[in-house]
């Protein structure tokens, strides 16, 4: 892993995850008390989420946090 914390840039899986599970971005959101967009932009790198929000997707994709999220 890198060290100059300039240059880390979480990255996720949250879309296969959230596929895996057959969830639309709209379910997902509903069941974590989120908006679609939030999802979307979680997704597409725009946005990343609170530590409490990754820990609660990962509880609702059941997946732990590495399998989701991963510093590129």
């Amino acid at each position: 892993m890198k060290t100059n914390n300039d240059s880390l840039i979480l990255k996720n899986r949250l879309k296969v995850a959230r596929a895996e599970k057959n969830l639309s971005q709209g379910a997902l959101a509903k069941e974590v008390g989120v908006s679609r967009q939030t999802i979307s932009s979680i997704e597409t790198g725009q946005f990343n989420p609170t530590a409490k929000l990754a820990l609660i997707l990962c509880i609702a994709l059941d997946k732990t946090f590495e399998e989701i999220f991963y510093f590129d």
